[in-house]
């Protein structure tokens, strides 16, 4: 076998296994992606106020779906506070329902791929700069 033939077949040997690296994670992606979804379906943040008078339910968007008062929150009459108070309470469920789907969705992609790194950050360059790297590469 001459050294050019040699150095082909280790080539295609690597490329083969990265092939298959990437084709393993792909499938495992795919496959959790039911599971993924069924459990963003699911997901609800509860948040209370500090006073514990005003409970909001967030799901996997942050969407609010329910706003619960206690009813010692119409003894106060204060509407401007118990408005803030709701503000306030709604702001934190939809943040904490964000965060929880932002760990949920991380643990279903490869590790250290740009998209995780991005989910959990929310650094653009984070789920660019593997394309930039390849991109600069082939300069």
């Amino acid at each position: 076998m001459t050294l050019a033939g040699s150095v082909d077949r280790d080539a295609n040997q690597a490329l083969r296994a990265r092939f298959d690296e990437v084709y393993g994670d792909y499938q495992r992606l795919r496959s959790g992606l039911d599971e993924l979804r069924g459990r963003l379906v699911e997901l609800r943040v509860v948040e209370r106020s500090d006073d514990g008078q005003v409970t909001v339910t967030a799901g996997a968007r942050g969407e609010v779906t329910s706003v619960e008062l206690h009813p010692s929150v119409f003894g106060d009459r204060d509407a401007r506070a118990l408005g803030r108070k709701i503000t306030a309470t709604v702001h934190r469920a939809a943040a904490a329902a964000v965060a929880a789907t932002q760990e949920l969705v991380a643990g279903y992609l490869p590790a250290g791929s740009g998209t995780a790194d991005f989910l959990r950050t929310g650094d653009f360059d984070s789920l660019l700069g593997r394309a930039d790297a390849v991109l600069r590469r082939s300069e």
